[in-house]
């Protein structure tokens, strides 16, 4: 069994990155002054497809390589983090045309402001479910997630 792709294999990840780039440059330098809710529901589905991409990475890695599965564990925790982050900007975010802000509570009931704004409520809890299966409370609150193997 090879532990590397094969040569043919379609990387589709620097086209994910440059897009993201060009996003930044043509949109940030001169656009709003604060982020939309439609930018941070687009953020938090990137970050929750890498989050998927780098749980993949680091189940198969973790078999043959082990520490750098651990590695790659690490930075799916992060990844989450970075994720939850969003997924709370985004309630902190005012609501478009009445400017109001409701309380991040308000997700766990379902669909709280209706279909499809909170979208990004049903997404975080099905990657939350996930999360919960694959990493422990300490890891999610440590300070350093990165495990050191001898």
């Amino acid at each position: 069994m090879s532990r590397t792709a094969s040569p043919t294999t379609q990387d589709f990840v620097p086209f994910a990155t440059a897009a993201l780039d060009f996003h930044r440059a043509l949109n940030v330098p001169g656009g709003l002054l604060v982020t939309t809710r439609a930018e941070l529901d687009a953020l938090h589905a990137h970050l929750v497809s890498l989050h998927g991409l780098l749980d993949a990475h680091a189940t198969r890695t973790g078999r043959l390589v082990p520490i750098e599965g651990d590695q790659l564990s690490a930075a799916r925790t992060r990844i989450w983090q970075a994720a939850d982050h969003v997924h709370a900007a985004y309630h902190a975010a005012p609501q478009p045309g009445s400017g109001e802000i409701p309380g991040r509570e308000a997700c766990h009931a379902g669909l709280p402001e209706g279909a499809p704004e909170l979208t990004i409520c049903q997404r975080h809890q099905r990657t939350a479910h996930l999360v919960r299966r694959r990493t422990t409370p300490a890891d999610l609150h440590a300070p350093f997630t990165g495990l050191v193997r001898h």
